[in-house]
């Protein structure tokens, strides 16, 4: 799989010795080697890895989750499926639970041994968009919203539900829920459990206090129009939105990624983009350097145990990379690949050796009278 590095790294490994502006080294390089390359039936919209990082769970376009062996690639379908596409899914620190969330607004508990599914929620009366785990496991967030016209100007409509909610993941009963512009395509629990983050389509994004937030007001919350397209070819209507949201390990900043604004919103050649925020104070620390990006939706993003970098990755309409690893200290981009496919999930194993990505190779034409598997989920070691 080609691996491209930055321009300011392609002298050699001598010049390790050469710093940025900021201290930290230019070369601080970090090399992806695909190891492992998994076919699955369908497209994967969630992942979640298993401690032990010898498996990983993948919620699928044909609304199943699938327990998938990282070494061998076997893979096999839980018990209960979603109607329709499974978004997301997560593994409970007992050991033997795995929530899915899917575009029937359901939740699933299902059984990690015997596969089978033990608790259903109604959740949502629209799509769940995604999922977020509290570092405890005990509190899972899931996002929701469909984009309706609220007036002449196309902005969008008041939520109809709430757009997160956040559920007991031991009885499923639901403890907290806030409002936010709808849809919400995106959340995150900070490292201490303590606040939850959410984003939508417009780009704004809002904190919440867990322990006390009263009447569900923010802590925090702005707006990045960065993230945004008003469409004025073709079609006119807004779109984009912030696709990924995590908070850094430290606790101290949040980390989102979409696409930049475009004019024509059916083109999908907006500005590959991430910025990074102080989320207290609601002010922009950082964001994607000039010349280090191509065009594309950036759907994922995802520290590195340590927190000195960080990856993002999603589809690419130009450029070079669909994959990139950026470091957390001047934010430039240090390692880059294209994987020629669609990535909508980035998981860093506990001990930072591998990458777990996945999505999809794009859909094939029936052959033979059976379609042939374009769900992908992939493993690359990390080399410094």
């Amino acid at each position: 799989m080609p691996n491209t590095i930055c321009r300011a790294c392609r002298h050699s490994t001598a010049s390790r010795t050469r710093r940025s502006p900021s201290g930290t080294f230019w070369c601080d390089l970090m090399k992806l080697t695909l190891a492992q390359d998994h076919p699955l039936p369908t497209g994967v919209l969630g992942l979640a890895v298993l401690p032990d990082g010898s498996r990983a769970l993948a919620a699928c376009t044909d609304g199943a989750v699938y327990l998938v062996d990282l070494a061998t690639g076997k893979a096999e379908a839980f018990e209960e499926k979603h109607p329709s596409f499974a978004s997301g899914c997560v593994s409970l620190p007992d050991g033997h639970t795995i929530i899915s969330g899917g575009y029937d607004g359901r939740l699933l508990w299902h059984d990690l041994e015997t596969r089978q599914c033990g608790r259903r929620v109604q959740a949502h009366q629209f799509w769940n968009w995604q999922l977020a785990l509290s570092p405890d496991g005990r509190h899972l967030a899931t996002t929701t919203g469909q984009y309706l016209p609220g007036g002449w100007k196309y902005e969008p409509a008041v939520e109809t539900e709430s757009s997160i909610k956040v559920f007991d993941t031991s009885s499923g009963e639901l403890v907290a829920a806030f409002s936010h512009t709808p849809p919400v395509l995106s959340c995150a629990f900070s490292p201490d459990g303590q606040h939850l983050a959410a984003a939508n389509m417009m780009g704004e994004v809002r904190v919440w206090n867990l322990v006390g937030s009263a009447g569900g007001k923010p802590t925090s919350q702005w707006t990045s129009p960065d993230f945004t397209s008003w469409g004025s070819v073709k079609t006119h209507h807004y779109c984009g939105g912030i696709y990924g949201l995590t908070f850094a390990p430290d606790g101290a900043s949040l980390l989102g990624c979409g696409m930049g604004p475009m004019t024509d919103p059916m083109a999908g050649n907006g500005k590959m983009t991430w910025q990074r925020w102080n989320w207290a104070k609601g002010e922009r620390i950082d964001q994607i350097k000039d010349g280090q990006h191509g065009s594309g939706l950036m759907e994922a993003v995802a520290w590195f145990p340590d927190g000195t970098h960080f990856v993002m990755a999603g589809r690419q309409a130009q450029g070079t990379w669909n994959v990139a690893i950026f470091s957390a200290a001047d934010g430039n981009l240090v390692s880059s690949m294209d994987t020629k496919q669609r990535v909508t999930q980035a998981r860093f194993t506990a001990d930072g050796q591998s990458l777990i990505l996945a999505g999809a190779a794009g859909q094939p034409a029936r052959k033979d009278g059976a379609w042939p598997s374009w769900g992908r989920v992939q493993v690359y070691r990390l080399e410094a």
